[in-house]
């Protein structure tokens, strides 16, 4: 993916610019981490990438591609196409990703046949296999169940177990970890991570949480009132950051004792 002068900004009301000329490139296999604020665009950059902006009260300009194609200049029901199997997404809050009113396998089933040629029954096998890779126990109950009859973490399972089975090219991880516990931020991860090595999948991960961004990004972009102010390795950024507002991100870091301070510029790593 190559994102090149993407800006947003508001058309009603007072005029206002909320994203000046991102510029993002992500290569095959590779993780980029997006961190900054709340407020400084994070969220609003995945989504603009997505299309899923309404350009009734905001306007979008630039270039997003993917594999070459332009998708900027592409109509809703192009794009449609390719949200889902070629470019996943794990939405910020698990428990408004789903629509309540129906099951979680009728919602699984939905989005396989959107974007495959599967039969019905076909597709519940698959949401099966799916959900059981992501070790969630007993799946056919849990594809039988509403949203909020599960907890967070088992949602966020949900959803990538849903880019899991569509095996796209580029998934769009919005703070895929928050409010989790700490058994399953290690979950959500090793997911990402096994679906990276398994099927070459690019990830854009929008985190708070700098541990999250050390583990599993390979370059970082920091993000600051709708501009990026730096964009480096994750070593190089940790190790020897340029800019005042990453110093001061890393600094407000919670820290315990020595062991966070020694560990502060030594490799990152996720255990498998």
């Amino acid at each position: 993916m190559e994102v090149r002068g993407l800006q947003v900004g508001l058309k009603t009301g007072e005029p206002a610019d909320l994203l000046r000329s991102i510029n993002l490139t992500l290569g095959r296999g590779q993780v980029l981490g997006i961190v900054g604020e709340s407020g400084s665009g994070k969220s609003l950059t995945c989504r603009a990438i997505l299309g899923l902006l309404n350009t009734r009260s905001m306007r979008v300009s630039g270039s997003v591609q993917l594999n070459g194609q332009e998708l900027m200049l592409l109509p809703e029901k192009n794009l449609r196409k390719i949200r889902g199997k070629e470019i996943g997404s794990i939405m910020q809050n698990p428990m408004n990703a789903f629509t309540p009113v129906h099951t979680i396998g009728s919602q699984f089933v939905e989005t396989l046949r959107t974007h495959s040629q599967l039969s019905k029954g076909q597709a519940w096998q698959q949401a099966v296999h799916s959900l059981e890779s992501v070790n969630l126990m007993e799946p056919d109950k849990i594809l039988k169940r509403y949203p909020h009859q599960l907890s967070g973490g088992m949602l966020q399972r949900v959803m990538i177990a849903i880019c899991l089975c569509l095996r796209p090219g580029l998934v769009i991880a919005d703070e895929p970890t928050t409010a989790l516990d700490a058994v399953n931020q290690l979950q959500v991860l090793r997911e990402l991570e096994r679906l990276k090595m398994e099927c070459g999948t690019s990830i854009l991960i929008v985190s708070h949480d700098l541990g999250v961004i050390a583990q599993m990004a390979d370059e970082v972009a920091v993000m600051r009132k709708g501009e990026i102010v730096e964009h480096a390795g994750v070593h190089e950024l940790f190790d020897a950051p340029r800019h005042a507002y990453t110093r001061m991100l890393l600094e407000a870091r919670p820290r315990l004792g020595k062991e966070a301070k020694n560990a502060e510029g030594s490799k990152r790593q996720l255990s498998l």
